[in-house]
């Protein structure tokens, strides 16, 4: 009789560093090229030192971070060849999503996003400040991604989807893309975009998300370069 080896107790730690890192990115609460000790990620997680030190090879392996002797742990630095491998990943799954996305989302579904999206657009434009309005946009501007590719059923295109949207995340923050005026567009091209998908038009559906990721990328490099010229 084969011996099944216990569940290590700090794989369900791991799990939560790994998702509290996550969201450390997301939330901007680790940037990009930031060199980090282990000892701080376990402050920063609220974790044991060994959940965080079970995390770092699955980092290493997503290209999140890199161990730098002598300095400790570095997230992910931007530079053209990462902008360019990101967003080539992302128009390659969604893709395919947008196709899955068009032949199965429901009519009530469709309407629940625009409205969503209606929302953050009559907020952007509003004269009165908003401190939750990025935060508010990136989630409704990630929701629709994330449930294209979700709706697929692929659990491991999912996680590699996730992965690699959270090197997209740091370039964003890189390029100080996050701002309300920057949120108009995204929101105006995802209303075009579920406009096209109404239609059940697959084609013109592609077309116009990829035409969106291409925008996405360009918004990206332009601010980069405004960024690094200044």
């Amino acid at each position: 009789m084969v011996a099944i080896e216990p569940r290590s107790p700090t794989l369900a730690q791991r799990d939560m560093a790994y998702e509290g890192f996550r969201q450390q990115i997301m939330n901007a609460g680790l940037k990009p090229g930031q060199f980090v000790s282990q000892r701080e990620l376990t402050e920063l997680l609220g974790l044991p030192l060994a959940a965080v030190r079970e995390m770092i090879p699955r980092l290493e392996a997503a290209r999140l971070i890199r161990t730098v002797p002598k300095r400790g742990l570095q997230v992910a630095h931007v530079d053209l060849k990462l902008v360019r491998n990101a967003f080539q990943i992302r128009a390659m799954i969604e893709r395919e999503a947008v196709l899955h996305f068009v032949r199965n989302v429901s009519d009530a579904d469709l309407t629940r996003i625009e409205r969503e999206h209606q929302a953050i657009l009559k907020r952007a434009r509003a004269a009165t400040p908003d401190a939750e309005l990025d935060r508010d946009a990136q989630a409704i501007d990630w929701g629709l991604h994330d449930f294209m590719v979700d709706s697929i059923g692929n659990e491991i295109l999912s996680e590699l989807y996730r992965v690699n949207s959270l090197h997209v995340r740091l370039i964003r923050l890189d390029a100080h893309v996050i701002r309300p005026m920057r949120i108009l567009p995204a929101m105006e091209e995802h209303l075009q975009f579920l406009k096209v998908v109404k239609t059940r038009d697959e084609n013109a559906a592609v077309t116009q998300m990829m035409e969106h990721i291409e925008r996405s990328k360009q918004r990206v490099l332009q601010a980069l370069l405004e960024d690094r010229g200044s």
